[in-house]
């Protein structure tokens, strides 16, 4: 299959720039497959409907089972300043050179892959011109000299990747993640094409993610959430339906484009996850009883899969239930056409990239060709797209 083929022309204006002053104000491009006995993935007999977000809880059955992700972002962006320790020596008298050797720099923490000293994978900008043992000097005010603005944060480059990637160790900080909380930005997607504000501390948060502190390892937003409120969710609660938390905190590949040619040939980066008891026997019990399993969001999604009780086991140890196990690990199911899901029955997300895993995944659930047809009737239709854009429930 080609990556090619999940392409579509966005005009530049449908991008969502600013969320609505209503979370729950959005537009849902309502999905149905209409043949009863379908299984995800198939198309025929599929229809799509516009409607409102609001009509989201009134969509649900009683017995289904909503499944949400409940990851915090945290501001994940930190500009600062580097030594220049490792760059190329200028002339003195070069006017440009104190600039060039401490210029700025702007790092997104993605994963971290150590506790003591705190390691993390990261993307760097001007990524070509760090190299491994450079210092980086984050401060509150990073247009100030350092002389003048003693860093919050210290951090060196210990391994350098190909794209722009790095891994970084973070010099000894009491309050690390109360410095990061601080100092760093809201890590708004790149097609937002301004600069983060107060006010996305709150907009790009769901209501139901963890309390801050350091359990907050997101730099996305899992964005189909981002639409619910507390009446949104009382009114689900209120008609008898069951709602789950499980956690994945989203990462590097929600960034990094597609760069091969054949999807096959893709291979996605890890995610923490974690799936507490609780929501695991409440997802095992409503596949018992042939309830439906709806998921908010793609992370949603590639979290349930992933943890299915015979994922990543041999194919001698694999069962033929569909469960899934509660704890932690680190997944990295990559899901388009062709996938049998084994947990998910429906899908609320949001509007995707071209060409990106995530619309892979919408179509592997609902259908390639009712998917992309649906996208171009979005566009057509004026639907605002990406993070703080409308929303489509697959059903």
């Amino acid at each position: 299959m080609l990556v090619s083929e999940f392409q579509y022309d966005l005009p530049p204006e449908r991008i969502a720039q600013e969320p609505l002053a209503d979370r729950a104000g959005s537009r849902l491009l309502h999905l149905t497959r209409l043949d009863q006995n379908r299984l995800p993935g198939s198309w025929q007999g599929q229809s799509w409907q516009d409607r409102k977000f609001r009509e989201f809880p009134d969509l649900l059955r009683p017995d289904d089972l909503l499944v949400v992700n409940n990851t915090r972002v945290f501001p994940a962006r930190l500009y600062g300043h580097r030594s220049g320790q490792r760059a190329q020596p200028l002339s003195p008298h070069n006017p440009a050179a104190r600039d060039f050797l401490r210029g700025q720099v702007e790092v997104l923490l993605t994963r971290q892959v150590a506790d003591d000293p705190i390691e993390w994978e990261c993307l760097v900008r001007p990524g070509r011109k760090i190299g491994i043992g450079e210092k980086l000097y984050f401060s509150y005010s990073p247009d100030a000299p350092l002389e003048d603005a003693p860093p919050e944060l210290e951090a060196e480059v210990t391994e350098r990747g190909s794209f722009g990637e790095r891994r970084i160790r973070f010099a000894p900080a009491a309050d690390f993640f109360a410095r990061i909380e601080r100092i760093g930005h809201v890590p708004l997607p790149p097609y937002i094409d301004r600069d983060d504000r107060a006010a996305d501390r709150d907009r790009y948060q769901t209501v139901y993610a963890q309390a801050p502190g350091s359990a907050a390892r997101s730099v996305a937003a899992p964005t189909a959430g981002l639409h619910f409120t507390p009446e949104i969710l009382e009114q689900i609660r209120g008609r008898g339906i069951e709602i789950a938390e499980i956690t994945l905190h989203v990462g590097l590949g929600t960034f990094q484009p597609v760069r091969v040619e054949k999807v096959e040939d893709h291979k996605l980066h890890r995610e923490w996850y974690e799936i507490p008891a609780e929501a695991a026997r409440a997802i095992n019990r409503a596949k018992d009883e042939r309830r439906r399993i709806v998921a908010v969001g793609t992370t949603t999604v590639r979290t349930l899969e992933y943890a299915a009780e015979f994922a990543g086991k041999p194919a001698a140890q694999r069962t033929s239930e569909n469960r899934v196990e509660a704890g932690q690990g680190e997944a990295d199911a990559f899901i388009y056409p062709g996938y049998r899901f084994r947990i998910v029955d429906a899908l609320l997300t949001n509007f995707h990239l071209p060409q990106s895993t995530l619309l892979m995944l919408v179509c592997a659930l609902g259908g390639k060709e009712l998917v992309m047809d649906a996208y171009r009737h979005a566009v057509e239709a004026g639907y605002r797209f990406y993070s703080y854009g409308d929303c489509m429930f697959i059903e």
